[in-house]
């Protein structure tokens, strides 16, 4: 399995080895340790969504609040779909800025974006299967999204498709609208959360010894 920091901090590309055979393929899609030894801290899988989209279907931006908010693992298990993560933290390096990965069932990529990381894709074709490992459970009264066409933001969609959008995200405030009303997390308060679940880690570690 090899892990590739994106251009965003705190976001990972994944890609798995695969051992086909004649009776179809195995691989691991996803290892926790792994990943603690990139991120500094195993993390806690939650909750298990699945989404099927038709071609064109955009999800996102969606983000949550900071603490606890929500990691995401996401990768395709059908069809074909472009990841977005995009950094929201407030004062960070790389604030508005985006980057992407392609997930399909060929390479069966996945993607590891950090607490307090916007989130949004593109599914590049009918019924297409996306699986997110989350962190945190859904609580929508800490749930939030950017529109996902926002021109600040920028989002490059391939050629060809009509965004399909819901009318939660359609009705979502621009990155502008966001940052002044406060809704967008803060670039310190997604570090020290990263440090109160390495120390967590730690602690648990020294616990069982």
């Amino acid at each position: 399995m090899q892990i590739r920091p994106l251009s965003i901090a705190d976001a990972f590309e994944v890609t798995p080895r695969q051992f086909p055979d004649d009776r179809g393929v195995f691989l691991e899609s996803f290892r926790g340790d792994l990943l603690a030894e990139v991120i500094g801290h195993r993390p806690q899988v939650v909750q298990t969504n699945i989404s099927v989209s038709s071609r064109g279907t955009v999800r996102g931006i969606h983000f949550a609040d900071v603490p606890p908010s929500q990691a995401k693992y996401v990768t395709a298990l059908s069809g074909a779909l472009l990841d977005f993560v995009i950094d929201l933290r407030v004062g960070s390096p790389t604030f508005g800025q985006w980057d992407s990965v392609l997930l399909d069932t060929v390479d069966r990529r996945a993607v590891y974006l950090a607490e307090g990381l916007g989130h949004a894709f593109v599914a590049l074709e009918d019924d297409t299967t996306a699986m997110y490992l989350c962190t945190a459970a859904y609580n929508p009264g800490r749930e939030h999204g950017i529109h996902p066409l926002d021109a600040e933001v920028g989002l490059v969609f391939p050629d060809g498709l009509e965004p399909l959008l819901s009318p939660k995200d359609a009705a979502a405030p621009s990155l502008a609208q966001a940052l002044d009303e406060n809704l967008l997390p803060s670039y310190g308060a997604c570090l020290a959360l990263a440090r109160e679940l390495a120390d967590q880690d730690q602690d648990q570690d020294q616990g069982q010894d």
